[in-house]
């Protein structure tokens, strides 16, 4: 049993967003050294609703606005994941041992152009389009599996791509 499992997890929402070709929204992490690309995601503020909080996220993250986004469907579970002991004493100041998260599809309505990772505090240094079938590649290794539950959470929706857009 690892040392940091007294620590508690971060509350955490996370976004599926995808486009009308049924590709998923991925960003390259400002701080991270490796090649590694993820779901736009971040924390959840006390008293805020989880699904808000995803909204806020693609905001702060991707400068998506919320009009230009769809609900499709929530994960009716939380999910959640630890970090590797050696990065718990270097992220969130040692606060955390992981997250728990609170995950959402949503359906992109704009253009690539309403995408713009120049934030305020920007967090991503590239972004794009992928597969579903591509995330769990293109994660840190700690987070694969999560990212495989999420594609079986939201395999029905992400199959009706075909289905007419809007």
């Amino acid at each position: 049993m690892s040392e940091y499992a007294h620590l508690p997890y971060r509350p955490c929402a996370g976004v599926m967003l995808v486009n009308r070709d049924g590709l998923v929204f991925v960003g390259q992490r400002l701080d991270s050294v490796i090649e590694a690309w993820q779901m736009p995601q971040g924390g959840i503020d006390p008293g805020e609703d989880a699904r808000d909080a995803a909204i806020r996220e693609l905001g702060e993250e991707a400068g998506i606005a919320p009009h230009l986004v769809e609900f499709v469907a929530e994960a009716g579970e939380e999910l959640q994941y630890d970090l590797p002991d050696d990065l718990i004493g270097r992220v969130w100041r040692g606060k955390w041992r992981g997250q728990r998260q609170r995950w959402f599809l949503f359906r992109f309505l704009g253009e690539d152009a309403d995408v713009n990772i120049q934030t305020a505090e920007p967090e991503f240094r590239a972004w794009r389009w992928v597969e579903p079938s591509d995330l769990p590649s293109l994660i840190v290794p700690f987070k694969r599996d999560l990212y495989a539950r999420i594609l079986e959470i939201f395999a029905e929706p992400l199959a009706a791509r075909d289905v007419p857009f809007g």
